[in-house]
């Protein structure tokens, strides 16, 4: 049997709202998908500095294990180095492009090392809910990205910036098809993320949304972060 994961998702849109099971079969992460050219030449800049490679090329594709897909409202990880960021997600479902939001949650102690190893290292939370691609489409750059942590017991905005600052889905799917890749039937791909304000650090517990101003709806889920001891 190949690897998949299951699970019940709601579908809205304009007409109305559908709960249908969902199998996906392969998760893409995409990753260095800023639309400002130069403001994401100074982030790998940055980046670089402290030991992580800079990127074959923008964007680029990043695959992780299908299994590491998570709907649940907690997260094991290896010790406390790992942080969330939250993304807009696309997801291929009888034949229409769905967007949904997620967070790549990554190992920070080890991206220096190599980003697919610490993106590989941890799982992958994403919400339940998704919207018709082509029902938000003609107003894509009006939806926001926002993320919250925890900090001394209280919940503070960790991330917050419109989509407008990345590449769009359109944009990003041409890249994929260049080089042979598709978000066929079951695939869920990670469309990018915004800047974490006060710098890239963990938090006990991660909620992250995705906001439509114009149809006045948001896609939002809350998980735990459980550190897994590290021995040896």
């Amino acid at each position: 049997m190949p690897a998949q994961v299951v699970f019940d998702a709601v579908f809205t849109s304009r007409t109305g709202t559908e709960r249908r099971p969902v199998t996906v079969n392969k998760v893409i992460v995409g990753g260095w998908t800023g639309r400002d050219r130069a403001a994401l030449q100074h982030h790998i800049d940055e980046l670089a500095k402290i030991g992580v490679k800079a990127p074959s090329k923008t964007p680029l594709f990043y695959r992780v294990g299908v299994s590491r897909l998570s709907t649940s409202d907690a997260v094991e990880a290896l010790g406390e180095g790992s942080s969330g960021e939250v993304e807009y997600v696309l997801l291929n479902h009888g034949g229409r492009i769905w967007v949904g939001a997620g967070s790549d949650h990554t190992d920070r102690v080890v991206e220096h090392m190599g980003i697919s190893v610490a993106k590989q290292l941890c799982d992958k939370p994403i919400a339940t809910e998704f919207w018709p691609y082509d029902e938000i489409e003609p107003h894509w750059d009006q939806l926001r990205l926002r993320s919250f942590i925890v900090e001394k017991g209280a919940e503070v905005v960790y991330q917050d910036g419109g989509v407008a600052g990345l590449i769009s889905p359109r944009e990003l799917l041409a890249e994929l098809a260049a080089e042979g890749g598709e978000l066929g039937e079951g695939v869920l791909m990670f469309g990018g993320t915004c800047g974490a304000i006060g710098g890239v650090r963990s938090s006990p517990r991660f909620r992250f949304e995705l906001s439509d101003p114009v149809l006045n709806r948001t896609i939002s889920h809350t998980y735990d972060v459980v550190p897994v001891p590290v021995v040896g």
